[in-house]
């Protein structure tokens, strides 16, 4: 069944080229009498107008010099950088307001959700009370300062009366027993400083405490929170202000995920939504144990997007690789992973790859095309490429390859660099010089030139 199928498949696609290049402006008089075989047979050279190029959707890749054999090429896929997500928390429990939607891109700075907390009064009230309670010891240390200066001068007084009572030879009990009493009050007098002052410390730290929390609760500095501001004439603090606490991006990304709903009231220390840095990204690839010798010699590496319509495949960005710690002893693998040195609009969280490793020390490389370049005609692989005189043209080449890493191929000759070969319809044009007999006809060289076979 398989067989009886292929055949008018063929056929088909066949008649569908010859028709298109029947269409198409006769091929200039120079290069048809250069290029038509001996016999009459099909001509390896096939004239592609612009036309015919857009109709099969024919593309071109340039023959480029790389060092095919001295790259390893690991697959792999991209993944966030450990630091590239950032968890935003409920500071305090309390009702949420979401400001952002998932998916959005936010920038550093920008409000991401504001909340309502009872315990954001609490918090007030304990600077209150701080602010009181510092006042208060503020006052007792100016009384208790006050009471040991008049103890000491009262003091001074009665020593001195006594002192001029005893030049007299003059006693009064009363006034030394008035002395001996207010000498002894002084020690008294200066424990109660001493504990005033203590009462101030406990004060000072009680709003420290109480602002400090406030901070980390609202991102806002503590000098800024006691930092007094005009609110319909009056001066007040700024903590005094605040309804609302919002919570803003601490840098730019995109909100990967929202964990509450809007308007529900949330409990600390809760998640509410997490941001992530796309440009923050990493590649791991596994690659072979048996590299490993090679690896450690590495002189540069590249990371490369699979064979996807739409990208060059010379598509690819320069890379900073190390040999992770990972190693599988069942799979005879390890990690690698390289951090791409510039962005690109491929390079996305889960999108598969491929790590190119240049292991060898050479630095020149050999003549090489896109694997896909080339098709199987029988017992040979051939290519097109185009004609370096005229670029409406390809020939059809036999190619003669070297090494292969999967993606791209040496080839010994034909070619040089510059050239251009077919990538996407090389298909087509096989099946359009599918009678092609090559011992017929006239001999390509690099150059583009052609001469008869003798």
């Amino acid at each position: 069944m398989r067989d009886t199928m292929t055949v008018p498949i063929h056929f088909y696609c066949f008649a569908i080229c010859l028709s298109i290049l029947a269409c198409s402006p006769p091929v200039q008089q120079q290069n048809s009498e250069s290029t038509k075989a001996s016999n009459g047979g099909t001509s390896n050279r096939v004239e592609l107008p612009p036309s015919v190029r857009r109709n099969l959707g024919i593309s071109f890749a340039p023959v480029e010099q790389r060092r095919v054999a001295q790259t390893i090429r690991v697959p792999g896929a991209f993944e966030l950088l450990p630091r590239a997500r950032h968890e935003y928390h409920m500071a305090l429990s309390g009702r949420v307001e979401l400001l952002v939607d998932q998916y959005e891109a936010v920038d550093e700075g920008q409000s991401l959700y504001r909340f309502q907390s009872p315990e954001w009064a609490e918090l007030m009230h304990e600077i209150l009370v701080g602010e009181q309670a510092i006042e208060t010891a503020s006052a007792e240390i100016a009384v208790g300062q006050a009471k040991l200066t008049e103890a000491q001068h009262k003091l001074d007084l009665v020593q001195s009366r006594l002192s001029a009572l005893a030049e007299a030879e003059f006693k009064r009990a009363d006034l030394e027993f008035e002395a001996v009493e207010l000498e002894a009050s002084l020690p008294r007098l200066a424990a109660e400083m001493d504990l005033s002052r203590t009462h101030l410390e406990n004060a000072k730290r009680t709003r420290e405490h109480a602002l400090h929390r406030a901070s980390l609760a609202t991102a806002i500095p503590e000098e800024q929170l006691v930092r007094k501001t005009l609110v319909e004439g009056k001066d007040v603090l700024t903590y005094q202000t605040i309804e609302w606490i919002e919570v803003r991006a601490a840098s730019a990304g995109i909100v990967e995920s929202l964990d509450v709903t809007d308007g529900a009231f949330v409990e600390s220390p809760a998640t509410v939504l997490s941001t992530v840095d796309p440009q923050q990204v990493r590649f791991r690839a596994l690659a072979l144990q048996g590299d490993l010798p090679k690896l450690f010699s590495a002189i540069g590496s590249r990371i490369v997007p699979p064979l996807t319509p739409g990208y060059p495949i010379q598509e690819g960005v320069e890379a900073t690789m190390q040999i992770g710690l990972e190693a599988h002893p069942h799979e005879r693998t390890l990690t690698l992973l390289a951090v791409p040195n510039q962005t690109a609009d491929w390079i996305r969280p889960g999108v598969s790859g491929f790590l190119e490793v240049v292991v060898g020390s050479s630095t020149t490389g050999d003549l090489a095309i896109p694997r896909s370049a080339i098709l199987q005609d029988g017992l040979v692989h051939v290519f097109f490429r185009r004609d370096p005189a005229d670029p409406n043209v390809v020939i059809r080449m036999e190619a003669d390859m070297g090494i292969s890493d999967g993606r791209w191929v040496v080839l010994h000759s034909g070619v040089r660099e510059g050239d251009e070969v077919v990538l996407s319809g090389v298909y087509e044009l096989k099946l359009a010089t599918v009678d092609y007999d090559p011992s017929q006809g006239s001999h390509v060289h690099a150059d583009g030139t052609t001469h008869d076979d003798h």
